[in-house]
């Protein structure tokens, strides 16, 4: 499946109070492998940046003057986007500047153009409860070497992302034999080997072994002096 780790940074927080996209950066990933063919663009908003957001992005208004305005990347930004898988850290966010861009071009909004978006950090809160789940304590915690981000932006974020995310989702990679320990072709060359298409047969019990089993069972309900929880249970219905 293709997958896209993108990211913004906008001149403030609020979309919908006129805040703009002022830098957009994505990285493609194809079998969770980076491929390199990457999206980056500024963007000229059309408005100074809050205070607040230079202290996050350090990107200058006057650096911004001359870039081009999002309308005029837009279908570029879309056919890039079209039918892949979006990873995005706090979604609603991107996704909501991203919304607002594409409506005020006519578009429809930016579902209508993916197949899927996977929040990481829905995600991180999920597998890390009561912790903190910024990039960069995802970073710290999943040891992804961020020691180059002094400031926010949106390449390097998505880059990080991109690591962030293979990490927490590298027990999805149990049923591929990864390349290093797969068999090898006549010419010598590694070749991975999916298992996730194979169906596993469900082989049942014979007699035998399901009296063996219960014989097991009542050796243990007998030891525990009939407290087992499942012959409680059983004898309850």
């Amino acid at each position: 499946m293709r997958q896209i780790v993108l990211d913004t940074e906008t001149t403030g927080l609020s979309a919908e109070g006129g805040d703009r996209i002022i830098e957009l950066g994505c990285v493609e990933l194809y079998a969770r492998k980076l491929t390199g063919n990457n999206l980056h663009f500024y963007f000229n908003p059309e408005r100074d940046s809050h205070e607040d957001a230079l202290k996050v992005h350090g990107i200058s208004n006057e650096f911004l003057r001359d870039k081009p305005k999002f309308a005029e990347l837009t279908e570029e930004i879309l056919d890039y986007l079209s039918d892949a898988e979006l990873i995005i850290h706090n979604a609603a966010f991107d996704i909501g500047f991203l919304n607002k861009e594409l409506e005020r071009v006519g578009k429809k909004p930016l579902k209508a153009y993916v197949s899927n978006v996977i929040d990481t950090l829905a995600m991180a809160k999920e597998m890390f409860p009561g912790k903190r789940n910024s990039l960069d304590a995802l970073c710290d915690r999943l040891e992804v070497d961020n020691s180059g981000r002094t400031l926010h932006g949106a390449l390097l974020d998505a880059e990080l992302l991109a690591d962030v995310y293979i990490n927490m989702t590298r027990g999805q990679e149990a049923l591929l034999i990864d390349a290093g320990d797969a068999q090898t072709d006549a010419s010598g060359v590694a070749v991975q080997v999916d298992l996730s298409g194979f169906t596993l047969p469900v082989i049942s019990a014979n007699e035998q072994e399901i009296a063996a089993h219960e014989e097991v069972l009542t050796q243990m309900d007998k030891s525990s002096g009939g407290k087992t929880i499942w012959r409680q249970q059983a004898s309850a219905h």
